[in-house]
C-alpha cells in the first residue's frame, strides 16, 4: 500500500466529497429548458469571471490539451530557472479564478471575486493545512463548470484517454511530472489535496505544509489536481448528457451521476492499495476506467 491506512482513506473520502460537491455545483449552474417537441435543452449561465470559449468537440480537446502543454511547459521554465515568484503570481491567478467560478453559482460574481481573491492570497501568505484544502476543494469545481459545457460525452471521454497517455508518459517516460511536483511542493504552491501523515496518531497533525515532499519517508501525500479534476469534469458532461438525452428530471440525473465517482474513487483505492511506497504512479489511467466503468453502469439505467 502506498499510504497507510488512515491516509489513504482520508484521500479517497475527499476525492469522493469533492465529486459530489463540483457536480451539485454543476447541477445549480443548468438551466433546462423544454422545446415544443419534447427534446431538452441545457444551457449554462456566463461564470463569475466571464464568458466561457465559444468552441466544442474537436476544438475544446485541442483547446485544453495545447493549454497543459503551453503551461506544463511555463512551469518548467519556471522551474529550471528557480522563478517562485513567478509561479506563485501564475498559482495565485489559477486558484483565484477557479474558487471564485465555483463561489459565483453560490454568491453574486462580485462577492465571489472578492472571497477568492482572500482565500487565493491567504493560500500563498498564511500556508497551512486548512488553508490550501479549503481552497482545493473550490478549486476543481469551478474547472468542470467551465470546460464542461464544451463537451459531449464522446469528446469527455477523448479527452480522460488523451490525459491518460499523457500521464503516462509524464510519469514513466520523461519523468518531467516528477519534476513538476517537487518544485511545486517546494514552493508550498502546488495543486492538489494533502494529507498529513501525523493523522490519526497520537499528538496530532501538524498544520503547517512542509517545503517539499519526502520520497522516503513522506510527511504528506497528495491527491494531484489532475486526478480530480479531470474526472469531475467527465462526470459533469454525464450529467449533461442525462438530461438532455434520456428524459429524467434535474434531480434524477444528479442522483444517477454520482454512481460516476463511486466507481472512479473505487478505482483510485485500488491504486493506493496495489501502488509501493516511494515510487510515483499515473493515476489518470486507473480513474480514467473509473469513469468509464461508472458511465457504463449509467448508460445500462438508461435503456431500462
Amino acid at each position: 500500500m502506498k499510504h497507510t491506512l488512515s491516509v489513504t482513506m482520508v484521500l479517497v473520502i475527499v476525492f469522493l466529497f469533492i465529486q459530489i460537491f463540483g457536480l451539485y455545483a454543476f447541477s445549480q449552474s443548468m438551466h433546462i429548458t423544454t422545446n415544443d417537441n419534447g427534446s431538452r435543452s441545457v444551457s449554462y449561465a456566463d461564470t463569475a469571471v466571464g464568458e466561457r470559449p465559444e468552441i466544442e468537440g474537436a476544438v475544446s480537446l485541442l483547446y485544453i490539451l495545447f493549454g497543459i502543454l503551453i503551461g506544463t511547459g511555463i512551469v518548467m521554465m519556471f522551474a529550471r530557472f528557480g522563478q517562485v515568484n513567478l509561479w506563485k503570481i501564475m498559482y495565485f491567478m489559477a486558484v483565484w479564478l477557479a474558487s471564485a467560478i465555483t463561489l459565483g453559482v453560490f454568491i453574486s460574481p462580485t462577492m465571489a471575486m472578492a472571497v477568492a481573491a482572500v482565500l487565493a492570497l491567504l493560500e500563498l501568505v498564511r500556508t497551512n493545512i486548512y488553508i490550501h484544502n479549503i481552497t482545493e476543494i473550490l478549486i476543481y469545481p469551478g474547472i468542470a463548470l467551465l470546460f464542461a459545457p464544451l463537451f459531449n460525452i464522446y469528446w469527455a471521454a477523448m479527452l480522460l484517454l488523451a490525459i491518460s497517455a499523457y500521464d503516462m508518459f509524464a510519469v514513466w517516460k520523461s519523468g518531467h511530472m516528477i519534476t513538476l511536483a517537487k518544485f511545486q511542493t517546494g514552493t508550498r504552491a502546488f495543486a492538489g489535496f494533502v494529507v498529513p501523515y501525523g493523522i490519526g496518531r497520537k499528538g496530532g497533525i501538524k498544520t503547517d505544509i512542509p517545503r517539499g515532499v519526502k520520497v522516503r519517508g513522506m510527511k504528506t501525500a497528495i491527491l494531484g489536481g489532475g486526478d480530480i479534476a479531470f474526472p469531475l469534469v467527465f462526470s459533469a458532461v454525464a450529467l449533461d448528457w442525462l438530461i438532455r438525452y434520456t428524459g429524467v428530471s434535474l434531480f434524477h440525473a444528479f442522483l444517477e451521476s454520482l454512481i460516476i465517482p463511486l466507481f472512479t474513487a473505487a478505482a483510485l483505492l485500488a491504486l493506493f492499495v496495489k501502488a509501493e511506497k516511494d515510487k510515483f504512479y499515473p493515476a489518470m489511467p486507473f480513474v480514467t476506467a473509473g469513469c468509464f466503468a461508472g458511465f457504463a453502469v449509467v448508460w445500462l439505467l438508461s435503456i431500462f
